[in-house]
């Protein structure tokens, strides 16, 4: 490994109880570890001239999605819950590695009615589906756990972070009244049982990794965003890189190396929308401590045009070569590691 010079370290606060406090005033920058409430009752929302927002607007205007992957030396299963008021939705994939397949359950539900989220990052639950079919999501003081139940998965599972391992955690402001919190942990360790096509899959080398992401978002927004879970040799690597969103004074980008946390500066995504699942990416920071190469092999799309919604969604399925600098200077190899990288558009 070739030991490079690191100019600066990003630094974080302590995590508030609540990110918005009693006075309305909302707290931004890194935080140490997961916030327990977002205070929502405490936010002072106004509109654009400078009054109080109505209660409509405080209801639809606050958007939520939670997003866990998990990566097998077989497979990638990939499962979300999204409330954007008007409709929340779901998803739970199956990406078979060595046969490149991928099977997709998803669930579209109107104005609340069944599906749930909690909007603590602490403890709270999130559900989409029926007894059946449906996928789970419980946090228990930051603990992630998660259920699912489709044709293809059963699972009931507990990530593990590694010992002393802290998740990303922030708060940037959004447009002009509008904040957005998200915390994400990848390089976690699945505990409990994983059975895909009634075959039982060990653990032992899977990996997993969440996004928590609320607030209120801009009403037209969009980003690209990359994420690896993965060894590499003997070390467990997680990686999380995003650009287009959460840029207004930090930024969620975030290496973990067995555990430890560091944080990076901003970095751009370059590749050709048209090409589609055919182009390669570049994802890179001004700093040189950023320089990878994604090349797409599969991927999860969907497009919805309602007419005041619309999303153009593609999270693709492929493999990262090229170099991480972690803070301490230390560079990270990657030759065909596993991961995901996604482009979004959404106006909601």
């Amino acid at each position: 490994m070739v030991m490079q010079t690191v100019s600066k370290t990003l630094l974080t606060q302590v995590a508030p109880e609540s990110l918005i406090l009693p006075s309305g005033q909302v707290q931004f920058g890194h935080f140490d570890g997961p916030v327990q409430t977002l205070g929502l009752a405490h936010f002072q929302y106004q509109t654009v001239m400078d009054k109080p927002a109505g209660s409509l607007a405080r209801h639809f205007d606050f958007k939520q999605f939670q997003f866990i992957s998990i990566v097998t030396p077989r497979f990638v299963v990939g499962l979300a819950i999204a409330d954007i008021r008007y409709l929340g939705s779901g998803f739970c994939y199956l990406f078979d590695i060595k046969a490149n397949r991928l099977i997709e359950t998803s669930w579209l539900r109107p104005l609340g009615l069944g599906y749930q989220l909690s909007a603590s990052p602490f403890s709270g639950r999130a559900k989409i589906g029926t007894r059946s079919n449906r996928i789970e999501f419980n946090l228990l003081e930051g603990v992630w756990q998660l259920e699912i139940k489709t044709a293809q998965i059963t699972a009931s599972l507990e990530l593990v972070p590694m010992p002393l391992s802290l998740p990303m955690a922030m708060c940037n402001p959004t447009g002009y009244n509008g904040w957005t919190y998200t915390q994400k942990h990848n390089g976690l360790k699945p505990k409990g049982t994983l059975t895909i096509n009634h075959e039982p899959q060990p653990l032992n080398q899977a990996l997993a990794g969440y996004d928590f992401s609320a607030g209120y978002m801009r009403r037209e927004t969009s980003w690209r965003w990359g994420s690896i879970n993965s060894f590499i040799g003997d070390k467990v690597l997680g990686l999380n890189l995003a650009a287009g969103v959460n840029e207004t004074g930090c930024n969620e980008n975030v290496l973990w190396i067995d555990g430890a946390r560091h944080l990076l500066g901003p970095v751009q995504f370059e590749f050709s929308r048209r090409e589609g699942a055919n182009a390669s990416w570049r994802i890179y920071s001004q700093d040189g401590r950023v320089e990878l190469d994604f090349h797409p092999r599969n991927c999860r799309k969907e497009q919805r045009n309602l007419w005041l919604l619309k999303s153009n969604f593609k999270q693709y399925l492929g493999y990262f070569d090229g170099v991480l600098v972690d803070n301490d200077g230390v560079s990270h190899q990657l030759h065909q590691v596993l991961g995901l990288c996604e482009d979004h558009f959404a106006r909601w």
